[in-house]
């Protein structure tokens, strides 16, 4: 069996996840991996046979994506052209981790695709949905990466086709301790300055904030602003004695893994961290709209008063890794009704 594995580079949540993933998937298949996007600061240690420019999206200085920007920056044209020129007839199968290129491309060439991913799991009827008329978001979701099939990761399983998070070996492995007082920063769609302005006022806490503009380490006042390294970052994660970050799936679902104090603040324009950020909010953890100065209360309250919560995420990697292979031989008709929630339970269970 030839295998295709397509991942979305423009995060390191996904790599990260593809890097858990691919030792199963080989020893079950041949699998060539095309990546599109080059904001990731992790590297596979495996050979890339496609390098893809891709859809990214291009975060703001105040919290969320900048639509405006991420239009100018899409290229569709190139995008097209991409999916367009990627021949798929060598391959069996393609598995999506919420990336474009090969997602349509299957569309188009009655490829059977399966997405796994966090995104995907957003089309599963339990899994909590953000409320409100966010029609882009949703469109997004749903159109971004098409699958015939889908296998989800959440917070908790709440569908027969949503696992519980992918959590890295590196991660699993860390020996974690508290720094009291100690506090890690990881929002990326905020401004160092914007950052700088809202967390310098906190007293008797030293601020780790890793930045996606800091060239090199740098200091105002209590905060250390930190170039991103994913090596530091997982030890400083390990013995941090909170955590503030986006909604995004992947430092989230680490941090509660180590039993770390939370507190996460959603991007703006951005639906799957809306939805996260109503997971997370059941599960106990603090979440902010915004970081805005009616919001310092919030912090301090957190600092003082919070508590860590430590979710207990098996090891289910190759579980879930036979559960995408496990009905590939099946024949299904890629076009219908691929929109529907119906669809993602297409006999996978």
């Amino acid at each position: 069996m030839r295998i295709l594995y397509g991942i979305q580079g423009t995060g390191n949540g996904h790599i990260s996840r593809a890097l858990e993933v691919l030792p199963y998937l080989k020893k079950k298949a041949s699998v060539d991996i095309l990546i599109s996007g080059r904001q990731s600061e992790l590297v596979l240690p495996y050979d890339i046979k496609y390098q893809m420019h891709g859809l990214g999206f291009v975060f703001g200085k105040n919290g969320g994506i900048d639509l405006i920007e991420t239009y100018k920056k899409s290229r569709l044209r190139k995008f097209y052209n991409e999916v367009k020129t990627m021949d798929l007839s060598q391959y069996d199968v393609v598995i999506s981790d919420f990336e474009p290129i090969t997602a349509w491309a299957s569309m188009l060439q009655n490829k059977y695709c399966v997405g796994l991913s966090n995104q995907a799991s957003l089309l599963a009827p339990n899994v909590p949905k953000a409320k409100g008329e966010d029609f882009v978001g949703r469109f997004i979701i749903r159109n971004y990466a098409p699958c015939q099939n889908y296998v989800g990761l959440s917070y908790k399983a709440y569908d027969k086709n949503v696992f519980t998070p992918i959590i890295r070996e590196s991660i699993r492995n860390k020996t974690t301790s508290v720094s009291r007082g100690n506090y890690l920063v990881y929002l990326p769609a905020f401004s160092d300055k914007k950052i700088a302005k809202h967390l310098g006022s906190f007293e008797n806490v030293n601020w780790e904030v890793y930045s996606k503009s800091a060239r090199e380490e740098y200091s105002i006042g209590n905060i250390v602003f930190k170039k991103l390294n994913g090596q530091q970052f997982e030890d400083s994660l390990a013995r941090c004695e909170g955590i503030i970050t986006a909604a995004g799936f992947g430092t989230t679902t680490e941090a509660l893994f180590l039993g770390k104090k939370l507190l996460v603040v959603p991007q703006k324009n951005q639906y799957e961290q809306a939805c996260n950020a109503l997971s997370l909010k059941d599960i106990g953890v603090t979440v902010l709209k915004s970081l805005k100065q009616k919001n310092h209360d919030v912090i301090q309250n957190w600092i003082d008063n919070g508590e860590a919560i430590q979710m207990d995420y098996p090891a289910l990697t190759e579980q879930i890794v036979e559960r995408v292979l496990s009905n590939l031989k099946k024949e299904i008709d890629p076009y219908t009704d691929y929109l529907t929630q119906s669809q993602y339970n297409l006999e996978l269970a």
